[in-house]
């Protein structure tokens, strides 16, 4: 799980069919998917995140990622790996990646990837995605504008065993990441939440 969470932090730094419950703005609202120009070096965002299960705490801890000067241009720092900001950018999306852009309500998508877990196993995710709304959402770093990303499906493994996830992603395009992520997979809880966030320098 904490392999899986990295990589989605990652991925995420580097994350309008209007219905009669949307408000204008939401309806309007278009998202593209950041570009290296919009980062800026010490540029910081730090998430506290908790894991349960009947009530008890597995394990909680801290995951951050920062901007730093990395091989001439930018990298993400996670305090262990440096990733470059590029290779994470522009990207060639899939016919069901994890994040389909540009963002906006009503947008939906299938999303599938084949992975392993702790113990080498073959793994399946497979989740049916919708971008449900946009608004202020409040969280331990504060209040940002937000959308709301909701993935529903299962995950899989090669010797038959299944299980249903729900998972909800709220996304901020003001600081390019996600500001909070809530997991039920079935076993126990999971709920990682931006706990502070630093801007950098101005280029």
């Amino acid at each position: 799980m904490k392999k899986y969470t990295t990589l989605f932090i990652i991925a995420i730094i580097t994350f309008t069919a209007c219905t009669k419950d949307v408000k204008p703005k939401e309806a309007e609202l278009v998202t593209s998917a950041p570009s290296l120009q919009d980062y800026h070096i010490g540029e910081k965002w730090v998430w506290l995140e908790k894991s349960t299960a009947e009530g008890k705490i597995r394990w909680e801890g801290k995951e951050h990622q920062e901007i730093v000067a990395f091989n001439g241009s930018l990298g993400f720092w996670n305090g262990n790996d440096t990733v470059a900001v590029a290779g994470t950018l522009g990207q060639e999306q899939g016919s069901t990646p994890f994040l389909s852009w540009p963002l906006k309500v009503g947008k939906k998508w299938k999303y599938e990837s084949d992975w392993k877990n702790s113990e080498g196993t073959p793994m399946k995710t497979s989740m049916n995605v919708e971008v449900v709304s946009y608004g202020n959402e409040v969280v331990l770093a504060g209040m940002f504008e937000a959308y709301k990303i909701e993935y529903k499906g299962t995950i899989t493994n090669s010797i038959g065993g299944s299980s249903e996830i729900h998972e909800e992603y709220w996304y901020a395009p003001a600081i390019k990441a996600n500001i909070k992520k809530a997991q039920d997979d079935g076993y126990g809880f999971y709920v990682l939440e931006l706990y502070d966030y630093k801007s950098g320098e101005s280029k």
